[in-house]
């Protein structure tokens, strides 16, 4: 009986977790580029950093603290995904000898 109540839960919140992580890839994204002085880029292309960003940051994370962290759909998600997507802008600067984008 539990799995079939997990499974509803999920269901129900699942697309809240996309909505979050929209939300939340747009913004670590838009402020990732402010940190590292990188130029505007569209909206679209803010989410998708932020959201590579956060898997890039939960990596990192991990490398940290091996045994993972569970942080759920709060500040620390925002924290991983800002971390991860910073790492991402300069890798990508890096890799194309320096430019700013």
């Amino acid at each position: 009986m539990d799995a079939i109540t997990n499974f509803f839960t999920w269901l129900v919140s699942a697309p809240f977790y996309c909505i979050f992580w929209i939300v939340i890839g747009f913004i670590a994204g838009a402020l990732a580029r402010r940190i590292v002085g990188a130029r505007n880029a569209p909206f679209v292309a803010d989410i998708v950093l932020g959201i590579i960003g956060a898997w890039v940051g939960g990596f990192i994370v991990g490398l940290f603290r091996p045994g993972g962290l569970d942080i759920g759909c709060g500040i620390g998600s925002f924290v991983t995904a800002l971390i991860g997507a910073v790492v991402l802008i300069l890798i990508g600067r890096v890799i194309t000898g320096g430019v700013r984008r």
